[in-house]
């Protein structure tokens, strides 16, 4: 009983590992660069709010508030190439 409280609890610890290492990964764009997660309003510069997004043509643009989601959703592929510059 007791080698299988320790077998088990390896496992576990194992699991975690890989869970840990696989989240650490960066999304990769076709070039080979590693794609950093957005941060900045593309609108306002402000800090994003996770909450607060557009989607268009599969991508997710974040903003800060709700004046700048209506910003986007009127010229949504100039936002989406300015993140892109960045």
């Amino acid at each position: 009983m007791r080698t299988t409280a320790i077998l088990m609890s390896a496992v576990v610890m194992l699991a975690g590992i890989v869970v840990s290492e696989a989240q650490d990964e960066q999304p990769v764009q076709a070039s080979g660069q590693a794609i950093k997660p957005q941060t900045v309003c593309p609108v306002m510069g402000g800090t994003i709010d996770k909450n607060l997004y557009v989607d268009y043509q599969g991508k997710r643009v974040y903003v800060c508030c709700k004046m700048c989601i209506q910003e986007v959703q009127k010229d949504p592929t100039k936002y989406i190439k300015k993140l892109e510059e960045q």
